[in-house]
């Protein structure tokens, strides 16, 4: 199972593949696109929330829903969570997941990128941490059958876990803004892709961590190149 080469470039193309720039080493793109040819490549899954609109894709019982029988969404990205709730649910969900997963090794990906895993911290309270990670192992013994490495996505908080979670390296949106950066790098090293988003998170990043990670900016939208808002930058 390969890893990243740490201090990689790097380019986070999850809003739409296109030609990775030169200098560019490792590429993550939705397991809906195809892999960069010749680079190291992690496949995108939404793992803990049903895409925006997509609910329909799943079976009812398998979306959150509250006291009133009402679906839990996210609030930032209007996506349904899932009900990890029960272990009957938890492989019902992976298994689907699970799809996805193989398709992106079939497809010569090289690792995956299972995003939400923090989505417990926006389910009013109905999910645990404790559920996400009896999930996300359910995941990663996937992906690693299928000689995948397992990114832990975000979820600072978890990194510590990683070992017992089959988490291989990890993927951190804003942990320059937030500082927390130092909290992936001492679980996984210099295993850490930094996603960064504003001018302030960017420059705390490049000046702490940019001789060490792989960190790039990019737009919230992840937009691909020729069409408004697009950004990428290096350190």
């Amino acid at each position: 199972m390969e890893l990243p080469t740490p201090h990689a470039g790097f380019d986070y193309q999850i809003g739409g593949a296109y030609t990775p720039p030169d200098g560019v080493g490792v590429v993550s793109r939705d397991h809906s696109d195809e892999p960069a040819p010749g680079l190291y490549n992690v496949c995108y899954v939404n793992a803990f929330q049903a895409q925006r609109g997509a609910e329909g894709d799943w079976p009812s019982d398998l979306l959150l829903k509250d006291a009133s029988g009402e679906i839990v969404y996210d609030g930032d990205w209007k996506e349904a969570l899932l009900d990890l709730r029960t272990e009957k649910k938890r492989e019902r969900i992976a298994d689907k997941v699970g799809k996805w997963i193989d398709s992106c090794a079939d497809k010569g990906y090289q690792a995956i990128e299972p995003d939400n895993f923090d989505s417990y911290e926006r389910s009013k309270k109905l999910l645990t941490a404790t559920q996400a990670q009896k999930y996300i192992r359910l995941l990663s013994k996937r992906a690693h059958a299928a000689g995948l490495a397992v990114g832990q996505k975000n979820t600072s908080q978890l990194a510590g876990a990683h070992e017992k979670n089959g988490l291989d390296f990890a993927i951190a949106e804003e942990c320059g803004e937030w500082k927390e950066c130092g909290s992936y790098t001492k679980a996984f090293g210099d295993h850490v892709l930094v996603i960064e988003y504003t001018d302030a998170g960017m420059a705390t990043a490049c000046s702490r961590w940019g001789d060490q990670l792989s960190v790039v900016r990019r737009d919230r939208d992840v937009s691909v190149p020729g069409e408004d808002g697009y950004v990428r930058e290096t350190c």
